[in-house]
């Protein structure tokens, strides 16, 4: 395993701290990633805990071959950003990327709003395992009692505790956290499997027809059958959506150029083909697709009841995804503050100076993890003026870093490939070559493109103050606050990735390299 230079470290003292802290062989650092990477994407979970956005919007064919479309969209993106990211090894991932293949001329505004966009992403996602741990627990109490009414204070009351026992982790034991990745790792496959044979073995002669799983077609959202399908897509692609987490950690990262590339494609490999299972086993399982739509539990909960004929079964089921959900919140947070702090070290936010400061006391990003937690936890208000909550906190999460992935990716195919093939450097070991290349960014660009303006739009129709996406009031404010800021500071100050060179020498661990891609990003 390649080490990181004395001398690197005497240039930036915490380097090795997350990842290389407890990765004393390749296997354990590779599950330490892998385990970062799946644990944010947690996709089983995610997509099973978020059935009631797929089943009344496309209905099982959007779980199957829509959990497919969004894995093809997913994986071009990460295959596209893993290949800039093997090239500019930056811990800004898809701001960082911008900047360096804009022209010089744009490269600051175009990489502050990437940054802007990505952040606002990672915010809103911190969110989503609070909100989706809120629903499994008050769904879990309700199906165990039948007069229990969920009041929206007992969701956000367990939606506080997820985020702040995961800030609190992260601040307090930084040293833990490769070894609860790879715990989320264990835990995520096992609770699938365990789940898998429960229902398939309790159901054994009862199920669900191949017809009914493939074909069967549901909309009940008031819009026409294309686009409601479409809608159901948020389901599965928030499912996939995170995994440039990693790309955010590659200071921390013992060969930063070669494993946050293949992690990043890895984890959408991965949570595919759990997925596409384990939602197939689900609806194999089900009897009833009407009760599991209707269920004031959850969609989740009444597959698990139908298929088990068990309350009690169904609630010990439900600990796994209730479990990996804490995982997932704790992943967010790591992600999130280390691109957050690496904007603020930037310049990219207001009081950047005061969120980029780094504790080296507790050896973490201090002020970027506190503001990681409390943004959300304002954000999560909205559960008291709009039913569909839910969905707006998912729909930001997946718009905000879809946005922020095409960014680059758009830079890339306007301005040619070429860019990350320069005279003088050594041939790429990470290359998705002249043909695949061009495709694959393609095919990410139109994907995110098409998703994000969709994702924007209400779940139902007709749509009311009350049960509208919020989603785009949201992002509103966030164009606001971040042309604001760009006006009258961000134009004058704002000049992309500081000391580019220093933190290409800690990620490529060559003041060579460094030089090299410091002349490249001069002469674009």
């Amino acid at each position: 395993m390649e080490r990181i230079p004395r001398w690197v470290s005497c240039l930036r003292p915490e380097v090795p701290t997350l990842l290389t802290s407890v990765a004393k062989s390749s296997l354990q650092h590779a599950l330490s990633c892998i385990g970062l990477a799946f644990a944010i994407l947690n996709s089983w979970t995610a997509m099973s805990t978020s059935l009631g956005i797929a089943l009344p919007s496309g209905g099982p064919t959007v779980m199957t071959w829509g959990v497919l479309v969004s894995g093809l969209g997913s994986l071009a993106m990460a295959a596209s950003l893993a290949e800039i990211c093997h090239v500019y090894t930056l811990s800004g991932g898809q701001y960082h990327f911008a900047y360096v293949l804009s022209p010089p001329e744009w490269a600051p505004l175009i990489s502050w709003a990437a940054g802007w966009f990505a952040v606002a992403g990672w915010w809103a996602g911190v969110g989503t395992g609070g909100s989706l741990a809120g629903s499994l627990i008050t769904g879990a109490i309700g199906l165990l009692h039948s007069n229990y009414e969920v009041q929206i204070w007992h969701i956000y009351l367990i939606y506080l505790v997820y985020i702040m026992g995961a800030a609190l982790l992260n601040i307090f034991c930084i040293w833990l956290l490769p070894l609860v990745d790879r715990a989320a790792l264990l835990w995520s496959i096992t609770g699938a499997v365990a789940i898998a044979i429960t229902c398939l073995g309790c159901q054994s002669g009862n199920f669900e027809t191949g017809e009914f799983v493939f074909t069967r077609f549901i909309n009940k959202t008031g819009w026409p059958h294309g686009v409601a399908w479409i809608l159901g897509l948020l389901q599965s692609t928030f499912g996939l959506t995170g995994f440039d987490a990693i790309s955010h950690l590659v200071e921390e990262m013992p060969n930063p150029s070669m494993d946050a590339p293949k992690t990043m494609v890895l984890a959408v490999l991965i949570g595919v083909s759990t997925a596409f299972i384990f939602l197939m086993v689900l609806l194999f399982s089900l009897t009833d697709v009407d009760a599991v739509i209707n269920s004031s539990a959850g969609p989740l909960h009444a597959i698990l009841y139908q298929a088990t004929g068990s309350k009690a079964g169904a609630v010990c089921l439900l600990m796994f995804p209730t479990v990996c959900m804490a995982f997932t919140t704790n992943g967010l947070v790591t992600g999130a503050s280390r691109m957050t702090q690496a904007f603020a070290r930037d310049g990219g936010l207001p009081f950047s100076s005061f969120f980029s400061k780094f504790n080296k006391t507790l050896g973490v990003p201090l002020n970027a993890i506190i503001l990681t937690a409390v943004l959300p936890i304002l954000y999560g208000l909205i559960y008291f003026g709009s039913s569909a909550a839910f969905n707006a906190i998912l729909s930001s999460m997946v718009v905000g870093l879809q946005v922020s992935y095409c960014v680059p990716i758009a830079l890339l195919v306007i301005r040619g490939r070429k860019l990350l093939d320069r005279p003088g450097n050594p041939p790429r070991a990470w290359n998705l070559g002249p043909v695949l290349g061009p495709i694959t960014n393609w095919f990410a660009l139109i994907f995110g493109s098409v998703t994000t303006v969709f994702f924007l739009f209400p779940p139902d129709l007709p749509a009311e103050a009350s049960s509208m996406n919020y989603t785009i009031v949201v992002f509103g404010i966030i164009i606001f606050v971040s042309s604001t800021t760009w006006i009258f500071n961000g134009r004058k100050n704002f000049k992309g990735p500081r000391d580019i060179e220093r933190l290409l020498v800690v990620t490529k661990g060559s003041k060579l390299a460094a030089c090299e891609e410091h002349a490249i990003k001069e002469t674009a």
